[in-house]
């Protein structure tokens, strides 16, 4: 009889630091059913038909720590929503995109488990998720499933919705760095850093790319000329009007001739080695289609070479390949370009190829190029002859350390005439060995936003860090593009505590951005009140080029319902660990279950950071122990029983003394405030005792001077921010 589907009772997408990683992820809440009295053991041939229609599950090492450790589990008995959860991640694998992050856990409710995997796209993920239950489905009731079909239908998923090739090599560099990045809209336009720091890239483009030398290199006209007025070897040709004008052109130069559009790119609409008129008339013709105004220039004997200028030097170079079939006498130039050109896996359809698919008629270079060997795509060649299919954009291979260096300052040279902080410089040359003026080469484009990939999947040579290098040049050495992130967490007073460090911190001459009670505050002024999350409201200040300083609030809700809206943050504040209210439909029952949902805000303090924990609240002063930065506790008890040993170990204690505020230090005891000034007495009517103490603990943490928070709360600042 076979088993009824399992049911996704709800999909979660978790677009920041989780209960369950630090990454986004999405999580499943799913029912199996009466599967949860069939574990995979007693599921005839379930074993044999996944392993065979999924190899790469072999490589899952899963709880037991070694290869083959999920077969094991799944030879020896596991639940559904553990399988489910591994054949997600394989199709994922297997679409281009590797997954290694899964979990699955059981809830309170009998066969209702909660699983995660990681979700780099979540459209991507979702749709891993639902086919993986078709296909686990199809394998336990021993049906057939289209595994292929799967893959291709992530893979057009992944296509649509996942950064560029380009974009994603610059974000991974980045990340790689711990500089954090914010994608801005659905396509590649991307933040590096929060706040201030931030710096934004577009493809292979910077905010420091400027708008004018991007229009300079689009008019390929202007750009010679200014080159050419600076010494740059450059091509002599000029625009023309018509055909007629074209050839007059021709003529002045001399045959044979380049004929181009003034302002396409990807060498659409290039015509090489015009010989005559009737091969001008068609190469205008292609020219004008592509662009707004047809430019004749000289043709350059040589193979065409890219080289990657990156803040004034060069840091990758690529040599072109001439695309060509050979004829048999069976077959026609179509059935050969197909056979000889598109089946390799270099080529295809979707951005991560480096060399295009060859359609024809569809592509008129070479429906061109084969008219001016007298060929259409049917004709069949003679055995043995060459034929020439295409010409220009097919960067293939790395040259980056032959490169003279003389071309090299050539390049970097064009680079800084144009004003391009990134650039693409398209030259011809026989030897990129040799100086470019005396071997007759030039420079024959300069190029804003310029593809990466050609670089980072060379089709011989070495792939070049060319994300690195974008990175560097955005970012010093030392630079993570972070501004101190306060994120505040638990059940008591935490809006409060938001607005007094906000407040406090703002007399810093810093600009502070505040997020909490749903509303957005800049230096106390408000700019937002109606926030639809904690993450959004993170979000947005990340993103305000202002701020030098964040301080968010988070519920522990939206860290359950969307993570947190930082990956890491400099101060994590948490006030308390209570039995959780009103989380029943996340299955947060108890108060170890809600300890496991606070600890998020502790697990991402950086190493140089600093979490302040209420060491009233014993669970809370507990998750100590997770910190990868420093501890600072707060009492309002004096002597409280973890003070010494937490001094002892060098650590910061603060705590209400005698009616002052005392910070202890190594052997050093500090008096912050005086309880009894009036100005701390109005402040303590509007604020708790508690609240007062863990934003003292903050303001400590982020190192601000003691006479300051001092002067500061004597003065009891207004809040401004409704926290009520």
């Amino acid at each position: 009889m076979p088993h009824d589907a399992i049911r996704f009772l709800r999909l979660r997408h978790l677009r920041g630091p989780n209960v369950w990683t630090y990454r986004p992820a999405l999580e499943a809440v799913i029912d199996i059913g009466p599967l949860e009295d069939h574990p995979s053991h007693t599921l005839p041939g379930l074993y044999e038909r996944l392993t065979a229609w999924l190899p790469g599950l072999i490589e899952h090492h899963c709880g037991v720590g070694e290869r083959g450790g999920f077969l094991q589990r799944l030879r020896e008995g596991t639940w559904a929503g553990h399988i489910l959860e591994h054949i997600a991640i394989e199709l994922l694998n297997l679409a281009g995109m590797p997954t290694g992050f899964g979990q699955t856990r059981s809830t309170d409710v009998r066969g209702v488990y909660k699983l995660v995997i990681r979700a780099r796209q979540e459209e991507v993920a979702r749709q891993a998720l639902l086919d993986g239950r078709d296909l686990l489905m199809a394998a336990i009731n021993d049906q057939p499933y289209d595994v292929a079909g799967a893959v291709k239908r992530l893979m057009a998923l992944i296509d649509r919705h996942a950064l560029g090739p380009s974009t994603a090599a610059i974000v991974d560099a980045a990340s790689a760095r711990r500089i954090p990045h914010i994608r801005l809209t659905e396509g590649n336009l991307v933040q590096l850093g929060y706040g201030s720091r931030q710096r934004r890239i577009w493809t292979a483009e910077t905010d420091r790319t400027s708008a004018i030398a991007e229009n300079i290199s689009r008019d390929k006209d202007l750009t010679k000329r200014l080159l050419a007025e600076c010494g740059v070897p450059v091509p002599e040709g000029r625009l023309v009007r018509d055909v007629e004008d074209a050839w007059e052109a021709a003529q002045e130069i001399g045959l044979p001739v380049v004929v181009k559009p003034v302002d396409a790119n990807h060498a659409r609409g290039v015509s090489l080695d015009v010989r005559s008129r009737e091969e001008l008339a068609a190469a205008f013709a292609l020219a004008e289609r592509e662009g707004s105004e047809v430019m004749v220039e000289r043709y350059i004997r040589g193979r065409e070479h890219r080289i990657l200028v990156v803040g004034g030097r060069m840091v990758a170079a690529s040599r072109g390949e001439h695309a060509v079939v050979v004829g048999d006498g069976q077959h026609t130039v179509r059935q050969l370009i197909e056979r000889d050109i598109n089946s390799d896996p270099r080529r295809g359809e979707e951005e991560e190829f480096p060399l295009d698919t060859i359609r024809l008629p569809e592509n008129r270079d070479v429906m061109l190029e084969l008219r001016r060997q007298g060929l259409q795509p049917d004709s069949v060649p003679e055995a043995g002859r060459v034929v020439l299919v295409q010409r220009t954009g097919l960067l293939t291979d790395d040259v980056t350390d032959e490169v003279h260096p003389d071309i090299a300052e050539w390049a970097a040279l064009a680079a800084r005439v144009v004003g391009l902080d990134v650039a693409g410089i398209d030259l011809v040359v026989e030897d990129i060995t040799q100086p470019l003026i005396p071997q007759g080469g030039a420079i024959v484009e300069v190029n804003a936003g310029p593809g990466l990939l050609p670089h980072l999947k060379p089709a011989r040579g070495t792939p070049r860090p060319v994300g690195e290098a974008i990175v560097a040049h955005l970012f010093g050495p030392n630079d993570q593009g972070r501004i101190p992130v306060v994120g505040i967490t638990g059940t008591q007073g935490t809006a409060e505590i938001a607005a007094l460090l906000g407040a406090l911190l703002a007399r810093t001459n810093r600009m502070v951005g505040i997020s909490c009670a749903g509303q957005i505050w800049l230096n106390e002024q408000r700019i937002d009140a109606s926030v639809p999350s904690d993450w959004e409201a993170g979000q947005r200040l990340l993103m305000n080029r202002l701020v030098d300083c964040a301080v968010i609030e988070n519920s522990p809700r939206s860290i359950l319902d969307e993570g947190l809206s930082y990956d890491r943050c400099l101060v994590g504040v948490v006030t308390d660990v209570p039995v959780p209210e009103g989380l029943d439909d996340h299955y947060v029952t108890t108060r170890d279950h809600m300890r496991k949902v606070v600890r998020t805000q502790v697990d991402v303090v950086l190493p140089e950071g600093c979490a302040v924990l209420n060491a009233d609240c014993d669970v809370c002063a507990g998750l100590a122990e997770l910190c990868d930065g420093d501890v600072l506790l707060y009492s309002t008890q004096g002597g409280h029983a973890l003070r010494d040993a937490h001094i002892a170990d060098g650590r910061r204690f603060l705590c209400d003394e005698g009616c002052h505020i005392v910070l202890y230090h190594g052997q050093t005891r500090h008096i912050i405030a005086d309880l009894q000034h009036p100005g701390l007495q109005t402040l303590t009517t509007r604020v708790s005792l508690t609240s007062l103490l863990a934003t003292v603990g903050a303001a400590v943490a982020l190192d601000v001077p003691l006479d300051i928070i001092r002067a500061c709360l004597e003065s009891a600042p207004p809040l401004g921010i409704s926290v009520h």
